[in-house]
């Protein structure tokens, strides 16, 4: 085999592996995931969660779920803690923080900034909703 027939044949080979790496790319790279991301968060409910701490910072939270309720949704993401009532979950942990009980510290649960006239487990959600979590202090 000549020179030049080598130097052909690599030159090939060299533009096989590029067009290959390419195409892999194409194929299962960012864009091919983040399709099937979007094929996986497709027909799933989006909320967003505000949590205003006890310092005054807040902390928002885009979630996408297939829960029908708040409860289901914010425990799906590990966001809230507390105990079981006859009413449903009381709510003492949000994002980690717990309220204080003997400083009359609580969790107020807002929808758009209104009070919701329900608690986590009652509250069926929406696409598209706003909710609210507020360290309070005072009964």
């Amino acid at each position: 085999m000549s020179k030049k027939t080598k130097t052909i044949l690599a030159v090939v080979l060299l533009l096989v592996v590029v067009a290959a790496a390419v195409g892999a790319y194409f194929l299962w790279g960012p864009p091919a995931q983040k399709r099937a991301a979007e094929a996986a968060d497709a027909g799933k409910t989006h909320i967003t969660l505000v949590v205003v701490h006890g310092d005054g910072s807040e902390k928002e939270f885009a979630i996408a779920t297939d829960e029908v309720t708040l409860r289901g949704a914010l425990e799906q993401e590990k966001l809230i803690e507390g105990n079981e009532s006859e009413y449903g979950l009381y709510v003492l942990t949000v994002d980690g923080e717990t309220a204080d009980e003997a400083q009359q510290q609580w969790w107020c649960l807002t929808k758009d900034g209104e009070m919701t006239a329900t608690g986590v487990d009652d509250t069926v959600i929406a696409d598209g909703e706003h909710y609210e979590f507020t360290l309070t202090t005072g009964w």
